[in-house]
């Protein structure tokens, strides 16, 4: 059950980032620009993505990687599946993280630093 939940999850969260573009919120285009910002921001202890950003760089490397923990030929569809269901959660992790991550640098951008936030 705690699978369904997380996977509920990851498909909650996509349908989320795609609704938010289509509304207005940041662009597709924007949030792979934002990418490698995120990243390095990560890398410099600027920003709380390091674990988020580990879960999706082993998904990404469980995509691509020639080992599989349910392979295609023998099981079929259902080998098909878990790589779906990855990419499924890889891609509304991206989505969602990134715009989490515009959201801070907009943040980020206001504060003046000495300065009491409200």
């Amino acid at each position: 059950m705690g699978k369904t939940l997380k996977r509920s999850a990851a498909f909650a969260a996509l349908a989320r980032a795609l609704a938010a573009g289509a509304r207005g919120g940041p662009s597709l285009g924007a949030r792979l620009a934002a990418l490698p910002r995120m990243i390095r921001a990560t890398g410099r202890g600027e920003y709380d993505g390091g674990l988020r950003l580990a879960l999706m760089a082993g998904a990404t490397a469980y995509i691509v990687s020639p080992i599989d923990l349910l392979p295609e030929i023998p099981l079929a569809i259902f080998g098909l599946a878990d790589d779906a269901v990855m990419i499924t959660w890889l891609a509304g992790s991206v989505l969602a993280e990134t715009e989490r991550f515009l959201e801070w640098e907009a943040r980020r951008s206001s504060v003046i630093p000495g300065h009491v936030a409200p």
